[in-house]
């Protein structure tokens, strides 16, 4: 990623962090809108602390875009876990739509193209990193075999 769209992205999520628990409840209120289906998935799960965790793991990532090789491990190893909780590949646009639809409520008007371009970009990155993490880990057929 280029120094501008680096900064676009650290300026906006500083924003988004410093209301935190509002951002996480909208995002999985759009999340679950998308695809109610979802819900399945944290019926066991504190709300509040995985709305902490996602704002950690989008921390995580923001602060590593100079180094971004750094974070893929956690990137992989956050992927295998969310294999034995249940998401599937199609899973992962879903959450990008409600992640893009979400800071496009959070800012308004002023998630302008250029923002919604580089989050879109940003968050593939992600999404490709942890797909095939969970592909070719053998977690998938691990627990194929024992269902």
């Amino acid at each position: 990623m280029q120094e501008t769209e680096i900064a676009i992205l650290e300026q906006s999520f500083a924003e988004v962090a410093a209301l935190r628990e509002e951002a996480a409840e909208l995002f999985y209120e759009r999340l679950f809108v998308h695809d109610p289906s979802l819900r399945a998935l944290f019926v066991s799960s504190d709300m509040k602390e995985q709305g902490r965790k996602l704002i950690a793991a989008l921390s995580l990532v923001v602060g590593s875009l100079r180094k971004l090789d750094t974070v893929v491990p956690a990137l992989e190893a956050l992927a295998v876990k969310h294999v034995g909780y249940g998401v599937r590949d199609e899973h992962y646009a879903t959450v990008g739509k409600a992640l893009i639809e979400t800071l496009s409520l959070f800012f308004a008007n002023r998630f302008t193209l250029e923002h919604r371009g580089v989050w879109t970009l940003a968050y593939e990155t992600i999404a490709t990193v942890m797909i095939r993490a969970g592909n070719t880990s053998g977690v998938r057929e691990l627990l194929r075999r024992s269902s």
